[in-house]
This record gives C-alpha cells, sequence and structure tokens, in this order.
C-alpha cells in the first residue's frame, strides 16, 4: 500500500509516516520546498506551489490514498492578511489535488483530511458529535468550514471522502504542549479566563493511530480527533501541575489581557467546545490514552 501525505513534516505529519512505516505502507509525500524533497525507501518526495499552481503530478503513481494535513500554523498572529493565508492554504491546495486528478488516471480510493473542532460553536454546554449542523460563526469556524466543503468535492472524482476533526494535539517537543509546560515549570502557570471552558484534546498517538485507522478499514464520513475525556481548562492546568509536581499560585489570566496580547488570536485559549469521540469508538478503534493524566505522564516524564 502506497499514500501521499500533504503536510508531512508537520507535527501529525511526522507521527504519520511513522506509523506508515511501522506498517510497512510506502509514503509519497508534498512539499514546498525543493530542499526537503528526497528519496529512500517507501519515502518519496515531490513538489507542488499551491499559490501558482504548480504540482509533480508523479506523486500520484501507485498511491491508494490520499492523507491531507497541509495548512499555514494558527500559532502566529491573525493579521488581515495572514488570515487570508491561514483559509487559501487549505482550500487553495485541495483544489490544486482535485483539479490535477480530474485529468490523471489513479488508483486513489480515498482521501482523508484534517479538519478541526473550531467547526463547532463556542459553548460550555453543549456535547459535540458529528452529527452537529451549526457551524462555528468565528474565524476559525469559518476556515474550517470552508476547508471541508473543499474537500468534500473529492466524491465527485468517485474518491471517497474522510474527514478528522483534530482537537488539542499533546505531543512531547513540539505544538501547544511545551507551551502549557513552560510557565508553570517557572512558577507562573494558571487558567484561562475563569478556567470554565472546555478543552477537547488528544494524545499525537491516538491521533496518527486513527489515521491508519480510518484508511485501514477503508471508512469515509466525518470523525472527531478527541479523547474520550474532555477537561475544562482550570483542569488541564491543574493537571499539567501536578504530574510535573509544580504549585500553581498565580491568578487566572483575564480574556481582555490576552487579547491585547495576541489580538484575534486569543480565542484559541477562551473558546469552549466539548466534543464526543463516541463515533470512532463505535467504528472498533481503541483510544491508548483515555485520560489527560495518563496522556501527560507518557509525554513529560
Amino acid at each position: 500500500m502506497r499514500v501521499l501525505i500533504t503536510g508531512a513534516t508537520g507535527l501529525v505529519g511526522k507521527e504519520i509516516v511513522k506509523r506508515c512505516h511501522e506498517k510497512n505502507i510506502s509514503v509519497n509525500y508534498l512539499t514546498t520546498r525543493k530542499s526537503k524533497i528526497q528519496e529512500i525507501p517507501n519515502y518519496k518526495g515531490f513538489y507542488w506551489n499551491p499559490k501558482n499552481q504548480e504540482l509533480d503530478k508523479d506523486c500520484f503513481e501507485d498511491v491508494d490514498a490520499i492523507i491531507h494535513l497541509a495548512g499555514a500554523s494558527l500559532s502566529k498572529r491573525w493579521t488581515p492578511t495572514y488570515k487570508k493565508l491561514v483559509l487559501e492554504s487549505r482550500t487553495v491546495s485541495t483544489k490544486l489535488l482535485i483539479n490535477t486528478l480530474k485529468g490523471e488516471k489513479h488508483n486513489i480510493k480515498q482521501v482523508i483530511s484534517a479538519s478541526a473542532i473550531g467547526v463547532y460553536p463556542n459553548s460550555l454546554t453543549n456535547y459535540y458529535e458529528e452529527s452537529f449542523k451549526e457551524k462555528n460563526t468565528s474565524f476559525l469556524g469559518e476556515v474550517t468550514d470552508a476547508w471541508e466543503r473543499a474537500v468534500d468535492e473529492f466524491s465527485a472524482l468517485g474518491i471517497m471522502v474522510t474527514k478528522i476533526r483534530i482537537a488539542l494535539v499533546l505531543a512531547k517537543s513540539e505544538g501547544v504542549l511545551p507551551e502549557i509546560v513552560r510557565p508553570i515549570k517557572f512558577g507562573v502557570g494558571a487558567a484561562f479566563g475563569n478556567g470554565k471552558q472546555w478543552q477537547s484534546w488528544i494524545h499525537i498517538e491516538d491521533l496518527s493511530n486513527i489515521f491508519l485507522f480510518l484508511f485501514e478499514k477503508k471508512i469515509g464520513g466525518v470523525y472527531n480527533g478527541v479523547a474520550p475525556n474532555p477537561v475544562s481548562n482550570q483542569e488541564l492546568t491543574k493537571i499539567t501541575a501536578g504530574v510535573l509536581k509544580r504549585p500553581l499560585i498565580m491568578p487566572n489570566i483575564p480574556k481582555f489581557f490576552m487579547k491585547i496580547i495576541l489580538g484575534d488570536m486569543h480565542m484559541l485559549l477562551f473558546e469552549s467546545q466539548r466534543v464526543s469521540s463516541k463515533k470512532i469508538e463505535h467504528k472498533g478503534f481503541v483510544f491508548k490514552y483515555n485520560y489527560l493524566e495518563s496522556a501527560l505522564n507518557n509525554l513529560l516524564k
């Protein structure tokens, strides 16, 4: 088997490549940097430039499925220019893949695309399953909705569409966890706002295994990439401090203060989405890390 991965050199992409190789699944990957193109057994790079609508068509050779992760990071300040980049990095890249495939013979049967739980509205009380129809009207909600609609166009090519709405991804040395850990280690960790906002999360090992599970089982549809037990922001901070054996002595950080520092991006810290993992579990997926404390013990100790 062979998959084509966009975003293969990112946090989630690298973990999925690792899982693929453990299962003897060969990987083609697309990169916008020619310096990152390499060819070794079971791992072959190809150049693309979605902005200029360039793509090496050889990337599709012998590929059974596309794992689509590419998209500009959300961790930079959301200026109007950068917001446009965030949106277009997801939709334009998706349309390039689709438009190129229209004129090519291929054996691709499935596309598995990243999405985000930001598609769900901000709520302290709702418990979101994949069937929930109302969309978040925030910037992140609009981006996620546009990305999902762009990915749906693969179905017009007879390709099964699978979408994974990803929560807060916990990994040892990259992503959000080191940023959560740093102030707590120095004794200045604190929850944001009232700390009641829900934080749905997932260990990166479980997330990568979900992608491979849906590929190997050939399952289409929308699935939440979240662990079974979401926590409040207050609990996240307290449990992390407990695992690190550090006290929490600082007062909660007010919303207006973070808005001054981060601008519109502050919403990532204050929006609340309590999201269900039941659908993927009913398909037979078994989580290794069901609870935050066990996930953090694995990553931080």
